[in-house]
């Protein structure tokens, strides 16, 4: 089994045979394959004869299970992270008239699962000028959106193709039949007109992403514009972002008129189900970012600018790791860098009080500088790298009038290492 491109390790029988290669490091590869599929494979009829070409005739099978439902949409609605909300914009209350604009907020206009693009997560590319096959071969760079619809997964080995989509547009369209809202909407337009009546006026655009080909930056232009002229005629425009990784928002986060950002991040099939749940209030955003959003892109220093091996290829050979384990937040907090949106940072339709802070060891002082001692490795390591060493507790009381949970985050500073480190959280 060869991942992804068999050029890595070339002719495995050639390499043993000519000694470049051990049969031992061989014989181990192996091992660690077939130890997986005897582990979770069924012995007798292990696969089901799935076809590489799926418009090939085969049988369906259908793995589904409705115990799952629940779980997607979860997943869906606690991926949303809420980070800016001027003045309690949000929750939508019934608007008369909401404005629709973006790529982002409409499904693909085709539904070919068949096809390479959408078993590689990139439903919402256009080929004719992205290029499918460079992008994914790691030649050249990937487009910075996907402009021809919305974007619930990711690009590469981590996509899948689920049986139904609920775009944005679809969910909001069935609320607004419940509250008799009207809607106006324009996907395609870069320079919308827009209705000067709206209550609220959403944009919906993406950052895509994808493994064997990098990011063209961390914003574009393109999206920029779209929200910056909306909310030019609009003042109370709110700004979706269907996002793999990192984007940053400081192209428009200062206009007065932008009055709440949504990190939506990669929903899946639940999108805009979970996306409505939450823009009205049935659901309180309890997401936190799991990185940190500058407000410029080179606030993220060398970890933008990757070790090429020469400058004719196409693929980084090598990394340095200068900056050791100051990435993220602890590199922002060493270089002394005030983010945007900090790391575990979200709103929620509520506030939170802590009190009765406490913290208590469990062990001796020495114990506290001590090497784990030696013990028979179990899941996850040496059981003694688990002992409590000691408990931090407090009481929070969710102070404010909607049911809301708060994360509660527990960072410390270790000495010779940095300042504040996350080891703990709880929702």
């Amino acid at each position: 089994m060869v991942m992804p491109i068999s050029d890595y390790w070339g002719n495995l029988t050639i390499a043993v045979n000519n000694g470049t290669m051990q049969q031992s490091r061989l014989d181990d590869m192996a091992t660690r394959i077939l130890a997986t599929w005897y582990r979770f494979s069924p012995l007798t009829n292990p696969g089901f004869g799935i076809p590489i070409n799926l418009t090939a005739p085969h049988k369906f099978t259908n793995a589904r299970t409705d115990a799952s439902k629940p779980t997607i949409f979860q997943g869906a609605l606690e991926g949303h992270v809420l980070v800016k909300n001027t003045d309690n914009a949000l929750p939508l209350k019934t608007p008369e008239i909401l404005s629709i604009f973006g790529y982002d907020a409409v499904a693909p206009r085709q539904y070919t699962p068949a096809s390479m693009k959408w078993s590689l997560g990139d439903s919402g590319l256009n080929i004719n000028e992205s290029g499918i096959f460079p992008l994914v071969l790691g030649i050249g760079q990937s487009p910075a959106i996907e402009l021809n619809g919305t974007m619930w997964v990711g690009g590469g080995s981590g996509a899948n193709t689920p049986p139904f989509v609920s775009d944005p547009f679809s969910a909001l369209s069935a609320q607004a039949q419940l509250d008799n809202t009207w809607l106006t909407w324009d996907f395609d337009a870069a320079l919308p007109t827009v209705d000067p009546a709206s209550d609220a006026c959403l944009v919906f655009i993406n950052a895509f992403s994808t493994e064997g080909s990098d990011r063209l930056g961390l914003s574009d232009d393109y999206s920029d514009n779209l929200v910056n002229h909306v909310a030019s005629q609009c003042n109370n425009t709110m700004v979706i972002i269907h996002n793999a990784g990192v984007r940053i928002v400081d192209g428009f986060y200062d206009n007065e008129n932008v009055t709440a950002i949504i990190y939506a991040h990669l929903p899946g099939q639940q999108s805009g189900n979970a996306l409505v749940e939450l823009l009205y209030g049935r659901a309180s955003f309890s997401g936190r970012m799991p990185y940190t959003v500058a407000k410029k892109a080179s606030d993220y220093g060398n970890t933008l600018n990757p070790t090429r091996p020469d400058a004719n290829s196409h693929y980084f050979t090598q990394s340095n790791f200068t900056e050791g384990v100051y990435i993220d937040y602890r590199g922002f907090q060493k270089n002394n860098i005030t983010p945007r949106f900090a790391f575990g940072y979200g709103l929620t339709y509520s506030n939170f009080s802590y009190s009765a802070l406490s913290a208590a060891l469990s062990v001796g002082p020495s114990a506290l500088t001590a090497l784990p001692a030696p013990a028979k490795i179990i899941s996850g390591g040496n059981p003694n790298l688990f002992q409590t060493l000691a408990v931090v507790s407090a009481t929070i009381t969710n102070t404010g009038s909607v049911v809301a949970a708060e994360v509660a985050q527990l960072y410390i500073g270790i000495p010779n290492s940095p300042a504040m480190q996350l080891r703990g959280f709880v929702k």
